[in-house]
């Protein structure tokens, strides 16, 4: 990908990516301590807890620490006339060319953690799979859906 037009997902994503990693994690962790109360209580070993506790630091530092770091600086994506391409993936990476007769529809995102920090995604739909691009400012998805969808000469039923 040619660096002065590749484009990439605004840097909130990353606190957005953390925040949600953190709330699956609590949820995880409240789980684990009712495991050890009752194990406590009714005298069951404590093993399964120690293991799910092992698991959640690991998960714990790799996504909500690692993982929205390597996303943020592997991802990218360019928008040509005649299709998108994208590149992604953590280990192993892959760039995908978007054809833009192929393109079915495009869909606007926004959650509520991404609409409080102006952030939205767009997936771009065609008959053999759904391509996201997520963690763009909202303007910027607009003007992207818009632009895909002239492209591709898709109509917008959503006005």
């Amino acid at each position: 990908m040619n660096r002065e037009l590749t484009k990439r997902l605004h840097r909130d994503y990353i606190k957005v990516y953390r925040i949600s990693g953190l709330i699956s994690h609590a949820v995880f962790l409240a789980f684990i301590s009712v495991y050890f109360v009752f194990a406590v209580m009714w005298d069951w070993t404590l093993i399964p807890g120690w293991i799910a506790l092992s698991i959640f630091i690991i998960t714990f530092v790799l996504f909500t620490w690692i993982i929205p770091q390597l996303k943020y600086t592997r991802f990218q994506y360019e928008l040509f006339d005649d299709e998108l391409e994208i590149q992604s993936g953590l280990i192993f990476l892959s760039n995908v060319l978007v054809p833009m007769v192929r393109v079915q529809h495009v869909e606007l995102e926004s959650g509520p953690l991404m609409r409080k920090y102006d952030l939205a995604g767009i997936s771009i739909v065609t008959a053999a799979t759904t391509h996201r691009i997520s963690g763009l400012k909202q303007a910027e998805a607009q003007l992207l859906k818009r632009r895909i969808g002239i492209l591709a000469k898709v109509d917008d039923h959503d006005e």
